[in-house]
């Protein structure tokens, strides 16, 4: 039987625990642009989604959002609370589970998916982090659809091209080694 990284196992558990633990670092290691920082976490999304799978990635997202949510300071620039998921950048927060699992269920229809397949997994799945957190943005700060996107789009738009390079090329690697293990 061939095992998958959507079965939900207590070593896929483990990877989702550890992606969420990968959030509260990326969140630290960021270019503090208001009103949405650049930030690492793009790329464990992207990558927790790839590598686990849809339901395991989407739940490493959940994790960390509820550490964030009990009070530990996981957001970016050690921000913590319920305030963060309802103000201007929460969009984004709620789309990196969303993004996540659409990119692991995107990644999941092809067995062995190969470098440009993962490229257009995570940048759909991007699309919808961007999509929720644009529109957040546009509601909480009151900012015209233009203004939103020069602000929380534009800014991290070369990194995170580089970022779903980096994914696809680190998935295609290790992925088959992650699907063995869940």
């Amino acid at each position: 039987m061939n095992k998958t990284p959507e079965k939900t196992s207590l070593r896929g558990m483990a990877y989702a625990s550890m992606f969420s633990a990968l959030m509260a670092i990326g969140a630290y290691i960021m270019i503090p642009l208001p009103p949405v920082p650049i930030t690492m976490q793009t790329l464990f999304v992207m990558l927790s989604g790839a590598l686990l799978g849809g339901y395991l990635g989407a739940l490493s997202q959940i994790g960390y959002i509820l550490l964030g949510i009990i009070g530990l300071p996981v957001f970016a620039g050690g921000r913590a609370g319920i305030g963060v998921l309802i103000g201007p950048t929460g969009g984004y927060l709620i789309g990196f589970v969303a993004g996540a699992f659409i990119l692991g269920k995107l990644t999941s229809l092809r067995r062995d998916p190969g470098v440009f397949w993962l490229m257009g997994a995570i940048t759909a799945g991007m699309i919808v982090v961007y999509t929720l957190g644009i529109i957040q943005l546009m509601i909480v700060a009151k900012l015209s659809f233009l203004k939103a996107v020069s602000v929380g789009l534009l800014p991290p738009l070369p990194g995170d091209a580089a970022k779903i390079i980096a994914a696809s090329l680190i998935c295609r690697k290790i992925r088959r080694h992650i699907f063995n293990r869940i």
